[in-house]
C-alpha cells in the first residue's frame, strides 16, 4: 500500500477555505480578531463586544463624561469543539493530493460547517422579539416588511440588517418578482449560493440549519402567582399538559418576554428566568407562542463569534491554521489501543448573544 505522505500542513490549509465557504451564520455576525495563545475547550476568553455608545448634550459647566469602553468586554467560554475523525487506511490509498480533498477535505469541511452553523442560529433562543405567525412559513413581502418594522421598533441601525431563512420560506420567498430579481450579494461561497436579495435593506440568506422551536408551553394556562417588578424570574400558576423550556416566548401584558432557562415546577407552580425584565401585576394572564420555525433577522453585532486556535498535541503531528477569524487544526497520530492511524481535524468556538435588540425571532 502506498505510503500516505501528505502533510498535515497541506491538508489544513485547503481544509480552511473550504470550511469558511461552507460556512453561513458565522459569516454574517461579528467576529473577534484571533489573539492570544493556544486554548483547551472549557477555557474562558475575555472578548471585546462592538461598541455600543450613547449620545448626550454637551453642558458647559459640567464638560464630558467619557464612556468606560471596558464595559463592553465580556467572558466567553469556549465551550464547543467540532471534530472530524477518520483513519488514516480509508485514505491513504488515494494516489494524488486532489483525491485527498474529494474523500476526506471537502466531506470534512462541509460536515463542520453544518455543526457550526446550527449552533450559532440556535441563539433564536436567546432572542424575545417576535414576528411573523407560528405555523404560518413567510411567504411574500410582507413578511419582509413586518420583520424591517420590528427592527425599526428596536431602533436597529439600518446600514446593515441580514436575515437567515429555512428552505421552506426561501421557497416561498424566492418566488416574489421583486426578490427574484433582487440584486444578490455575499462574500463567500454559501453566502452566494444561499443568497435570496437584499429587500427593503434587509439582506436574505437560506440556512439548512434554521432551527424548529418545539413547545408545548401553549398548551399551559399561565397566571402571575406574584407580582413581578423588573423581575428577571417569575413564578406562575399553571394549569394543563406541557412544560415551558429555553427559548419559549412568554407574552405578557402585551410585551414579550424569551425563557432564558427550561422552567422549574413546584405543584401546581412554575419558575422560570426571562429576559428582558418583567413588570406585571399579580394573576396578571401569561401566554405562550407554540411551535415555530425560528427565522433570524438580525443586525450583525446582535451575535458574536468566536475562534481560537487548538493547543497542539504532544508527540503527535499537528498543524493550526487561522484566516478571517477562524481557527482550523488538523492533527495525525496513532491511536494505541485500537493499532490504528488517524487523521482529525477540529475546531474550537463559542457563540454569544451580545444585544438581543437587534435581533428579531420571524416565526414560520
Amino acid at each position: 500500500m502506498a505510503k500516505f505522505d501528505i502533510s498535515v500542513k497541506q491538508i489544513a490549509r485547503e481544509a480552511l477555505p473550504r470550511l469558511i465557504d461552507n460556512l453561513v451564520f458565522p459569516n454574517l455576525v461579528y467576529k473577534e480578531n484571533i489573539e492570544g495563545n493556544a486554548a483547551k475547550q472549557g477555557d474562558t476568553v475575555s472578548v471585546r463586544c462592538p461598541v455600543k455608545l450613547t449620545a448626550t448634550e454637551f453642558d458647559a459647566s459640567t464638560g464630558v463624561a467619557p464612556e468606560n469602553m471596558q464595559k463592553d468586554t465580556i467572558d466567553v467560554t469556549l465551550d464547543h469543539l467540532a471534530t472530524v475523525d477518520m483513519q488514516v487506511g480509508a485514505i491513504e490509498a488515494a494516489c494524488d493530493f486532489d483525491s485527498v480533498v474529494r474523500m476526506f477535505i471537502e466531506p470534512a469541511a462541509v460536515a463542520l460547517a453544518e455543526k457550526i452553523n446550527a449552533e450559532g442560529l440556535a441563539l433564536y433562543k436567546d432572542i424575545p422579539t417576535v414576528a411573523g405567525e407560528a405555523g404560518t412559513t413567510p411567504a411574500g413581502l410582507n413578511d419582509i416588511a413586518s420583520a424591517s418594522y420590528a427592527l425599526d421598533m428596536n431602533k436597529v441601525p439600518a446600514g446593515t440588517r441580514r436575515a437567515v431563512w429555512n428552505p421552506l420560506a426561501t421557497s416561498q420567498l424566492k418566488q416574489v418578482p421583486a426578490i427574484v430579481n433582487a440584486e444578490k450579494c455575499g462574500s463567500s461561497s454559501a453566502l452566494r449560493t444561499g443568497a435570496i436579495g437584499k429587500v427593503f435593506g434587509i439582506e436574505n440568506y437560506m440556512s439548512q440549519a434554521v432551527c424548529n422551536h418545539q413547545t408545548t408551553a401553549n398548551a399551559l394556562s399561565l397566571t402571575l402567582a406574584s407580582a413581578a417588578n423588573d423581575a428577571g424570574s417569575i413564578t406562575m400558576n399553571f394549569t394543563g399538559n406541557g412544560k415551558i423550556i429555553k427559548g419559549d416566548v412568554l407574552v405578557i401584558g402585551g410585551k414579550n418576554y424569551v425563557a432564558t432557562a427550561d422552567g422549574t415546577v413546584s405543584g401546581t407552580k412554575v419558575t422560570v428566568s426571562v429576559y428582558p425584565k418583567v413588570t406585571a401585576s399579580a394573576s396578571a394572564e401569561v401566554t405562550a407562542i407554540g411551535s415555530h420555525a425560528a427565522n433570524l433577522v438580525f443586525h450583525p453585532d446582535a451575535f458574536a463569534f468566536i475562534t481560537r486556535p487548538l493547543q497542539a498535541p504532544a508527540g503527535v503531528e499537528s498543524y493550526v491554521t487561522t484566516y478571517n477569524g477562524i481557527a482550523l487544526r488538523v492533527v495525525r497520530g496513532y491511536d494505541m489501543k485500537f493499532k490504528r492511524e488517524m487523521l482529525s481535524m477540529d475546531v474550537l468556538y463559542a457563540f454569544k448573544t451580545i444585544y438581543p435588540e437587534l435581533a428579531v425571532r420571524y416565526m414560520g
